[in-house]
Formats: C-alpha cells, structure tokens, sequence
C-alpha cells in the first residue's frame, strides 16, 4: 500500500465532501469550494469524518494515482479551513511593487514597467515599509494556482547568483558566487 494513500483525511467541522457520479469530488468548507476529477480506477469513500482512497491492483499506476489524489484532497480540505498564503520580496535598487485590485505593475530594473493580471480567486496584497525589501503577498483557497502565480511573478526576474537581485520567495536562501576578481 501507499504509505500516504493509505492515511485517511480527517475532515474538520464545517467541511463537506461529496463524489459525485463522474468521479468529480466537491470539497466545501467556509473559505469556499473546490473540485478535482479523480480517475475511474480510485475510489474515494466518506465515514464519520473520514475520507479514504482505495486502489483497484498494485499496478505502478494505480500506487502513483493513489498517493497522488489523496495528497491533493489533503490540500484541498486545508485550502476551504485554513486557506494558503505565498510571500514574495523584490531585491533590488529601485525595485517595487504596487497592485490595484487585481492588478500588479512591477518595476524591475527593465525599460517599462510590468503589468502581471492575478486570477480573480487570488487575494493580492503589496507593502514596503521604510528599510526593509518591497513584498507581495498572495492569499486564496488553491494551493496550486497560488504556486503556479508565484512562480511566475519570480520568474520575471529570478534571484541572481552575483548579488542576489531578483524576485524570491520570503526565507528563500540564494546562494552566491564569487566574482571574477575572487579567482586570482
């Protein structure tokens, strides 16, 4: 057996979930609602606040698909309680960050500033106080859109290994190279 498809998810009060007949499962809880199609073969069962996924054979795919859906329903039933937070910091001289609803305008260091659009499921907030590095800080329900939009905000401009500029995760530790001079 799967060491974490085996594990059963424990719901926590106020979160519901349903499998529908075309293997759609609904989470629900009071941040809102999510959905994942899960394939044929795994079945998802709810007991008394307990969700488990069963696997037809020991078949490589079905063991994958197994851990697989269940560590995303795990994150799923955490998003609709808790929800998910993704803190960004511009490193740079002139670097900064401003937002407008939904809307990020970047200025890193290129010609014009950039204008990122953040899906509307997503809480986008900026800050920059006095002496510390610009931040942008994501909140939403999805752990994989709030991933996926952070990873694309730091790939605007990724940290640098000489001086370490660039967009990074909060507690993100670059490590840097030395220089030409440092060879001689």
């Amino acid at each position: 057996m799967s060491r974490i498809g085996k594990q059963p998810i424990v719901l926590p009060k106020g979160v519901t979930v349903t499998v529908s007949a075309d293997n759609v499962l609904t989470v629900k809880g009071p941040k809102g609602e999510l959905k994942q199609t899960i394939d044929r073969d795994i079945k998802a069962e709810v007991k008394d606040d307990h969700l488990t996924f069963t696997r037809p054979t020991d078949q490589i795919r079905h063991r994958a698909l197994h851990g697989l859906y269940r560590a995303l329903v795990q994150n799923m039933v955490k998003g609709v309680t808790d929800g998910y937070k993704r803190q960004l910091e511009l490193i740079g001289v002139g670097f900064k960050a401003s937002n407008q609803g939904n809307i990020l305008d970047l200025a890193l260091g290129y010609s014009h500033n950039i204008i990122f659009e953040i899906p509307k499921e997503l809480k986008l907030a900026t800050s920059q106080e006095k002496g510390e590095n610009p931040k942008i800080t994501l909140e939403g329900i999805d752990r994989q859109l709030i991933g996926q939009v952070a990873a694309k905000i730091r790939g605007l401009r990724k940290p640098e290994p000489y001086k370490g500029k660039g967009v990074r995760y909060v507690g993100e530790v670059v490590r840097k190279k030395a220089g030409k001079s440092a060879g001689k």
